[in-house]
């Protein structure tokens, strides 16, 4: 064989290696592609909800999980938030982002039963169209998507298998008095108020309002339903929700249960300090300490299926560790009212 011969063979053998490794690649990335398109959906009063779909393109029709993520305070249903569609990607789940009635500016919005049908709309839409697994129905947000996430826990709870909640807001009385100085409401504060009629004592309705639509008031009726609950130590320093929203929607759960609530004062303490005092026990008996967590955890507490976690961070959620949770529930759903 001339030295001719054997380069061309060489080159021939080498574009042959990268043409099966270009196969081999594109056969992986069609297991894991998921096709996004947006669509409009039919609402409780008459009109069209825009939503984002992510489903999951696989070679066998098996029925697959569902992540149901909710926007924040003041986003809609083009939020990004890539980085959790991203982590069930990986699982081949399937996504709905909803729009539910988008940001918390107005009435119809901000834990409105509106805005909750809407969210139910389109966990609906996605059992009636795709092949989804009832056993594996998830629920996530963070910050307004936290809120949220615990207002259908609380009101909704047998519709989903799981709900992982991120820096939520727990009672809308106590974040807008967060967000009044002195007598003047601020940013987030005049949010709630044009989703709430009024300030806080205006009249017994706006009143009705606050309390309907904050997760606090509503959570001793989880039942079973597996509940995370997480906050970054440093929120409401470097964030805008104290981490006492989070410890208290814990402590309803808790006491709903007959299961041992944190202490009013290590609260405060961790909300005033951003620390936990070295003599408080990060875990309780029924906790986890060694599971593969992706930050430092100050303190955590379990009562039946719910947990709350303090992290090391801010005013953030953290997908990975969700996800990682969210994988491990399953149960079967049953309809919802």
């Amino acid at each position: 064989m001339t030295s001719l011969s054997a380069s061309r063979l060489t080159v021939a053998l080498l574009v042959l290696c990268i043409s099966l490794s270009q196969a081999v690649a594109s056969a992986q990335g069609k297991a894991k592609t998921t096709l996004e398109q947006i669509t409009q959906i039919p609402t409780a009063d008459g009109k069209q909800q825009p939503i984002r779909v992510f489903v999951p393109e696989l070679e066998k029709k098996e029925a697959v999980p569902l992540l149901v993520f909710l926007h924040s305070w003041s986003g809609n249903y083009k939020q990004s938030n890539m980085k959790w569609v991203m982590q069930a990607q990986e699982r081949n789940w399937a996504v709905v982002l909803p729009n539910f009635q988008g940001p918390n500016f107005q009435p119809t919005a901000c834990g409105s039963e509106l805005a909750q049908q809407e969210i139910l709309d389109a966990l609906d839409y996605m059992m009636s169209t795709y092949h989804i697994d009832s056993s594996r129905i998830y629920l996530a947000g963070a910050s307004g998507g936290g809120h949220m996430s615990m207002l259908m826990a609380a009101k909704h709870s047998s519709r989903f298998s799981a709900v992982s909640a991120w820096v939520g807001i727990t009672d809308l009385n106590a974040w807008h008095e967060f967000h009044t100085r002195g007598e003047k409401p601020t940013g987030y504060a005049l949010n709630i108020e044009a989703s709430c009629g009024g300030k806080p004592g205006d009249s017994d309705e706006v009143d009705a309002q606050y309390v309907a639509r904050s997760p606090l008031f509503h959570l001793g009726n989880t039942g079973d339903l597996p509940l995370d609950i997480a906050a970054g130590i440093h929120d409401g320093h470097t964030g805008s929700v104290p981490v006492s929203h989070s410890l208290n929607a814990f402590n309803v759960i808790a006491s709903s249960r007959n299961e041992p609530t944190i202490p009013e004062q290590l609260i405060q303490e961790i909300v005033e300090t951003e620390e936990v005092s070295a003599d408080v026990s990060v875990f309780d008996s029924g906790s986890d300490s060694n599971e593969n967590y992706p930050r430092k955890i100050h303190l955590r507490r379990t009562a039946g299926p719910a947990r709350v976690t303090i992290f090391e961070g801010g005013h953030e959620g953290l997908a990975a560790a969700a996800i990682e949770w969210l994988a491990q529930q399953q149960r079967e759903t049953k309809s919802d009212e």
